[in-house]
């Protein structure tokens, strides 16, 4: 009964996001809310709500200051030197821009947070994907599909950590054999990110840039010279440098891990405050400019946390893996890695990370043994399907980009899904191919 009141949830769920019957908000909580009560948890609502908004917080916290310090520092004209480069170098060309915009995207997922990739990402391209008429949903799959593979694979990031920890496997014996399998994964991204930007070059042509402003097509030209004036009012170009060390800092201490992600960038955001903008009327201009954004995202991270929390306390996630594992044949064993690598795509597209990782991976993973299986197989093939995860409404980041290119996460999905399947398929392909799983 839970097995199928479970997966019909999940598929109502994304139609009515999908076919935009309901916002990503209201359905992350009214959804739930309805198939817990028919299947018989209406009392335990309340404390599975507050279960799953405990796991969010934290992803709260962080994306709320992350908007707001990243925004401080764009608005300081931190990122202005390299989108003038960018743009010199790519002329207009759709295809050099998409190509451009994956450089960029994949460099930057180094990193290993998808909240810092899309900042970066979007902030540095968005005005000039604008400028020439290019589809935002392209800017924003080619960013998505960065942070998954790069952020997804690697042993720092978090999807590949959690399945390290989970299992309690060493990190170079995890890593080092699916760097084959990573790299072509990054390559799959430049090839989607060139046909991508092959079919805006087809629909609009080589577009003359000449300057990159932030204003979209179609205002006036007093309109236009008014909110460029605005905007140069705020840049700090004397402050570049300082900028960027402070960037660098954060960074460098999100890597080390030294404090909570959440708390440096708030640390961060306060500096950026008080370095580019002094004056407390200034300031708060400043995080009024960027709270509507901030907002929107926290609110639909929370209302994700709804969604975790009740599909987890109602005993569902355990009830799909109990049934996807009873179901497989004994002959299929064999190829119990390869199954685990394609049912990840859709699990962790309905699940967090952390649900699918501590919760289902152990359990793969002890049946997988059963097979001949390694740990290690299981894991690698774990996160093979992250491409698809990062389409999901319960990932943070992906709400981020969202409200980052003002386009609704249906857009995003019905726009991504085929490239990030594309994208899944051909690094399960070459994990088989270098026997990897």
């Amino acid at each position: 009964m839970l097995t199928f009141l479970g997966i019909a949830m999940v598929l109502t769920f994304t139609y009515l996001i999908m076919a935009k019957k309901l916002s990503p908000v209201t359905a992350l909580v009214a959804i739930p809310i309805i198939f817990a009560v028919i299947a018989g948890f209406g009392l335990e609502l309340g404390d599975m709500m507050m279960d799953g908004l405990k796991e969010v917080a934290p992803s709260a916290a962080l994306l709320l200051f992350a908007i707001l310090f990243f925004g401080i520092l764009i608005d300081a004209g931190l990122f202005d030197p390299m989108i003038n480069t960018i743009t010199k170098l790519v002329q207009g060309d759709p295809a050099k821009i998409a190509l451009g915009t994956a450089v960029i995207a994949m460099t930057v997922a180094l990193d290993g947070d998808g909240t810092t990739t899309h900042m970066i990402t979007i902030s540095a391209m968005f005005a000039l994907y604008l400028r020439i008429g290019m589809n935002p949903l392209v800017l924003a799959t080619i960013s998505l599909l960065a942070v998954s593979v790069v952020s997804g694979l690697t042993p720092w990031g978090g999807p590949a950590t959690r399945a390290i920890a989970s299992l309690g496997l060493d990190a170079n014996e995890f890593f080092l054999p699916i760097i084959p399998t990573m790299l072509g994964g990054m390559a799959s991204i430049l090839f989607i990110a060139y046909v991508l930007g092959l079919k805006e070059r087809a629909r609009i042509g080589v577009v003359e840039v000449k300057d990159n402003s932030r204003v979209p097509l179609g205002m006036t030209e007093m309109a236009v010279s008014a909110t460029a004036a605005a905007e140069n009012s705020l840049k700090r170009p004397k402050l570049r440098f300082v900028n960027l060390i402070l960037v660098i800092a954060v960074m460098s201490l999100l890597i080390i891990g030294v404090m909570p992600v959440a708390v440096l960038f708030l640390i961060g955001f306060v500096l950026a405050c008080v370095i580019n903008y002094p004056n407390l009327d200034l300031q708060k201009e400043r995080i009024q400019a960027h709270a509507g954004n901030a907002l929107t995202v926290v609110v639909l991270v929370f209302a994700a946390g709804i969604f975790s929390g009740i599909f987890s306390g109602t005993g569902m996630v355990d009830a799909i893996s109990n049934a996807l594992i009873a179901i497989i044949p004994e002959s299929a064993g064999g190829f119990f890695p390869l199954i685990v690598a394609i049912t990840s795509m859709p699990f962790t597209f309905v699940l967090s990370n952390d649900a699918y990782y501590f919760g289902v991976l152990p359990i793969l993973a002890e049946a997988g043994t059963a097979y001949g299986s390694t740990a290690l197989e299981i894991a690698r093939a774990s996160v093979l399907g992250q491409p698809v995860h990062f389409l999901s409404p319960l990932v943070a980041s992906t709400l981020l980009l969202s409200g980052m290119i003002k386009r609704d996460l249906g857009d995003i999905q019905k726009f991504a899904f085929k490239w990030a399947f594309l994208c899944s398929v051909f690094m399960i392909v070459i994990a088989v191919l270098t026997g990897v799983i």
